[in-house]
């Protein structure tokens, strides 16, 4: 090596080793200097994925990756992996009832809710009137119905369909087996809705009870209700040969009596169109990171509420 090469490796070496000595000294200055309040200088230091807080110093498991958004709530892992981001479960010590009986002598509103198999939740509510004889059949039968249907069907829209219409036979064969008369002209409204991977929502209904869907803390209506006044309803009472007459408030019933043009019961207007086919409607809850949904409020005669309340 020559002496030219060697005094310029080591003039070289000497400048790194101040570099580094000026750097390290700076970094010293930089912690033991207090944090301002706010900052008014464009050269402030920014946050991102590998330096969070804009401190210089390095990343760790806490602050990295999928640590950004953890959820402090049980995770599914089947769902998550299925749908491909974290499902949050929905637990049923969630769910919330509250009924007020209004101007009524009893109260003819049922409600339910259970967990049908491992990712499948059920929720109903079941509103009466003529007594809560239909009322009553449904909040005891509906679940086995689905369940049977659900051994065999994918479709949560089938399973409904068939549950709905199975369970209104059976409340027939009940009724005509039965020694009470005022079984005929029972009735009941249904609001179902079924909750499976915590993800997929469906809701049947029958009636004017309503299912509301709380997003980004708007309502979105999951169900319409079925009076005289939808065209397609009130043709249909008519073509079975049912009538529709209007009360003194405005209000029209059908065949003067019910104020619904789908139920479950009320067998003395099933052959006037009262039919107990529901409405479904299938919508997906965005939860997991995002979590725009919060909760399933489902509604009757504007005198019960059930809410379940889905992870934030």
């Amino acid at each position: 090596m020559s002496t030219a090469t060697l005094i310029n490796l080591v003039r070289n070496g000497g400048y790194q080793v101040r570099r580094r000595a000026v750097l390290t000294s700076r970094l010293l200055q930089d912690e033991k200097r207090p944090t301002a309040a706010c900052y008014s200088s464009t050269s402030e230091r920014r946050a991102s994925r590998f330096d969070p807080d804009g401190s210089g110093r390095p990343t760790t498991w806490d602050t990295f990756g999928i640590w950004d958004n953890r959820i402090d709530e049980p995770i599914l892992l089947p769902p998550s992996i299925k749908y491909g981001k974290p499902i949050p479960k929905v637990s049923l010590a969630n769910v919330g009832c509250a009924s007020h009986i209004g101007k009524r002598k009893e109260n003819e509103d049922r409600f339910d809710y259970a967990q049908l198999t491992e990712d499948i939740l059920y929720f109903a509510v079941y509103d009466g009137h003529g007594g809560a004889a239909a009322a009553d059949f449904c909040d005891k039968y509906m679940e086995k119905y689905i369940k049977e249907f659900l051994a065999e069907e994918e479709n949560l829209e089938n399973v409904l369909n068939k549950a709905f219409l199975e369970i209104n036979k059976a409340y027939e064969r009940h009724a005509h087996l039965s020694a009470d008369a005022t079984l005929m002209n029972s009735g009941t409204t249904a609001t179902v809705a079924l909750l499976r991977d915590g993800i997929e929502l469906v809701v049947a209904s029958v009636g004017d009870s309503r299912a509301l869907l709380c997003r980004k803390g708007k309502a979105m209506k999951l169900t319409i209700d079925h009076t005289p006044e939808r065209k397609e309803e009130k043709d249909r009472i008519r073509k079975c040969g049912g009538f529709v007459a209007w009360n003194s408030l405005g209000q029209p019933h059908v065949n003067g009596r019910l104020a619904m043009t789908r139920s479950i019961g009320d067998l003395d207007l099933k052959n006037s169109g009262v039919i107990a086919q529901p409405e479904t409607k299938r919508v997906q809850v965005k939860k997991g990171l995002l979590n725009r949904d919060s909760n399933i409020r489902t509604k009757g005669h504007h005198r019960y509420l059930m809410q379940v309340a889905l992870p934030t």
